[in-house]
């Protein structure tokens, strides 16, 4: 479980990170990775985390690996 929590916390972390970085809303995030608002703010908050397909689309957008995104790699 803290292995779990941890990732998540990191995921957490770079997500809204990338995010301020580009100056961007959550709700401009969550039109991008197709979910709502209210995900966006879970996610950011590590009470939940994206499928799979919103996480291509976030490293997509970003022009980053999804290794990174999920705390793998630095």
């Amino acid at each position: 479980m803290k292995i779990c929590r941890m990732k998540i916390k990191t995921l957490s972390e770079r997500l809204k990170m990338l995010r301020m970085e580009k100056q961007m809303t959550q709700k401009e995030l969550a039109k991008i990775a197709n979910v709502s608002q209210n995900a966006i703010t879970r996610w950011e908050n590590g009470k939940s985390l994206p499928n799979t397909l919103a996480i291509i689309r976030i490293s997509k957008f970003f022009h980053i690996s999804i290794d990174y995104l999920l705390g793998f790699k630095e």
